[in-house]
């Protein structure tokens, strides 16, 4: 049986190409093994360079590696430096707190010890002749008094003798008083009054402030007096026939009579 070829320009096949391809094959196939195989003349194999198949590794010298590590060091120590100077100055800033405080702490304690000194002070009381002695007491009898007995009581106090304001107040009278003669009356910081007579002479006006123990007269024997004394009274108003026992009066305020 006879073939026919169909109509047509054919081309014989390309042994060049087939030989080409079929090389490049082989090639491949020996590099999987890692081994090449020249396919070429003795030249081309001479110029192709060697394949091992496997990848080249990269050789860090130890001049390098050793910068890697001293920047790494650097780098480590100046976080560490900066994490310190942080902490020095967060540290500072509290002990900066910390003394402001106490010494806030220390302002606050003195100016509460001087207002209860000048508290104390304020509320203190004294004689009001120092050094001095009652020589007349209260509610004695007599012709003396118009009332028929002694408002008051009488402290020894030679002419001259500084009076004092037995505790802190303000001075409501001065001048003259009749039968007290020259007299000083104070209305006291608790609202009772006290009143000092005979005296040669005032040191304090109407209005002035005084404190406990400050002069406000300087005794004498002027009014109804037999002679130089200071006559005390203390009184729960400002008016006559108000009058308190003096000795009681002082001694509860912490006056030693």
């Amino acid at each position: 049986m006879a073939f026919t070829r169909p109509t047509g320009k054919h081309r014989r096949p390309n042994r060049r190409a087939a030989r080409t391809g079929a090389g490049l094959a082989g090639v491949a196939a020996l590099t999987t093994t890692g081994v090449v195989s020249t396919l070429a003349s003795p030249a081309a194999a001479a110029e192709a360079p060697a394949h091992t198949g496997f990848t080249e590794a990269i050789v860090i010298g130890h001049s390098l590696a050793d910068r890697i590590d001293d920047q790494a060091a650097a780098q480590r120590l100046a976080a560490e430096d900066a994490a310190a100077e942080q902490a020095a100055v967060e540290a500072a800033r509290l002990q900066a707190a910390e003394a402001k405080r106490k010494a806030e702490k220390k302002r606050a304690e003195k100016v509460r010890a001087a207002r209860a000194a000048e508290r104390e002070r304020l509320n203190r009381y004294v004689l009001p002749v120092e050094g001095s002695y009652v020589s007349t007491g209260y509610q004695t009898g007599g012709s003396l008094w118009s009332s028929g007995s002694h408002s008051g009581v009488d402290f020894h106090a030679p002419a001259g003798s500084a009076v004092r304001a037995v505790g802190a107040g303000t001075v409501v009278e001065t001048g003259w008083g009749g039968a007290y003669g020259n007299e000083v009356v104070i209305k006291m910081h608790d609202g009772t009054y006290t009143q000092y007579g005979h005296l040669a002479s005032a040191t304090v006006s109407v209005g002035q402030t005084v404190t406990p123990g400050q002069q406000i007269a300087v005794s004498g024997s002027t009014g109804n007096s037999t002679g130089p004394h200071l006559h005390f009274e203390a009184r729960s108003g400002a008016d006559y026939g108000t009058d308190m026992d003096p000795v009681a009066y002082l001694r509860g305020h912490g006056v030693d009579v």
